[in-house]
């Protein structure tokens, strides 16, 4: 079985702000999506940085980048990503372990990228991030997190086939936790590469719903033969409570996490794709007395939360690791605000829970 680096090297960022392109080298994030709208002498200069990169690459993999542009100076967009921001970074997120395997503590997550957007009573949302991201935006934005110390993505097991290709053609080195509906699908993703897996949160819902331990309870094992890590997940507390009172334990656990503070959640009014986290205060108390790692997601509730709001609450309230979906032009501040975070004085009562 094909496993995943588990420590990937540290990307540094030049901060100073003069050599943009420079910097993308020493970021790492030199491969992009379409051609920068650049004047003459800064293209020339994009193309003899991008010779360097690829002659760089080559010789740290002894195989020749291919396809490599540099796109420095222009905005985000659907065909172009600013390296630029890259200058904004104060440190890479740090990171932390799951069963001796090294995670940032933001996790980049996918609906984003698959299409699955809460969007409320928007009906046009998931097909507009669909067609923003395009393979070169994906694999631009698995790029800029490298650059900014996220070193893991979370995914539904449909997107094997992009990170296969994000590992194999852009020398990528971010880890894939395969978020699986599926036995099939996870036992395929770990057979490919990807470092962790676990039930996602609607089907084991639906599982635990449904009575079903035993199939939960097989997934674990199964995926414990091929010293995989493996994680469940619930969007409801009972799901989570069902499975510890069955003697179900992961190497993980995924369950929502935000405060019901927002305006679009409205007391006592049917919920229309606008609440994940329905009890969060009982869901502080249950998690604190599990010693698996924890991580959170929904921490924003689809973008309703604030993200200085929605990272500090969920860290407070126990979670280790944030799943977090973000466009690429959201990576450097998200990860900048979480760093802050950390190393402010979080009102935690778990004790941080790393294996």
């Amino acid at each position: 079985m094909t496993k995943q680096p588990q420590n990937p090297a540290e990307k540094t960022v030049n901060p100073d702000r003069r050599q943009v392109l420079s910097k993308i080298l020493a970021g790492g994030a030199a491969i992009a999506a379409g051609t920068a709208i650049l004047s003459n002498e800064e293209q020339v200069l994009a193309e003899k940085l991008a010779e360097k990169l690829a002659e760089e690459l080559a010789e740290k993999s002894k195989t020749v980048a291919k396809d490599v542009t540099v796109d420095a100076l222009s905005g985000a967009s659907r065909t172009h990503t600013n390296w630029g921001k890259l200058s904004d970074l104060k440190k890479p997120m740090s990171k932390a372990t799951i069963k001796g395997i090294d995670f940032s503590r933001i996790i980049m997550g996918g609906n984003l990228i698959g299409g699955w957007a809460h969007s409320r009573d928007l009906m046009y949302v998931s097909e507009l991030v669909k067609a923003y991201h395009t393979r070169d935006k994906i694999i631009a934005t698995f790029k800029m997190g490298e650059a900014c110390g996220v070193n893991a993505y979370l995914g539904h097991h449909s997107h094997i086939g992009i990170m296969t290709d994000y590992w194999e053609k852009a020398d990528g080195s971010m880890h894939y936790i395969a978020d699986c509906s599926s036995l099939e699908g996870a036992l395929n993703c770990l057979d490919k590469g990807a470092a962790a897996a676990y039930i996602q949160g609607e089907t084991n819902d639906r599982l635990v719903r449904e009575g079903k331990f035993d199939e939960i309870a097989k997934f674990v094992e199964r995926l414990r033969k091929e010293d995989a890590v493996v994680g469940l997940g619930g969007h409801r507390l009972e799901t989570i409570k069902a499975c510890v009172e069955h003697g179900i334990e992961p190497d993980f656990w995924m369950k929502t996490i935000h405060h019901g503070n927002y305006w679009s959640r409205m007391a006592d009014k049917p919920e229309r794709d606008n609440v994940y986290c329905r009890k969060p205060e009982e869901t502080i108390e249950f998690m604190n007395s599990l010693k698996q790692p924890w991580i959170g997601f929904k921490v924003l509730a689809a973008g309703a939360i604030l993200p200085k709001d929605g990272f500090r609450f969920a860290f407070e309230a126990g979670a280790d690791f944030l799943c977090v979906g973000m466009y690429d032009f959201q990576i450097v501040d998200d990860v900048n605000l979480c760093m802050d975070i950390l190393q402010s004085g979080l009102k935690r009562t778990r004790p941080w829970c790393f294996t």
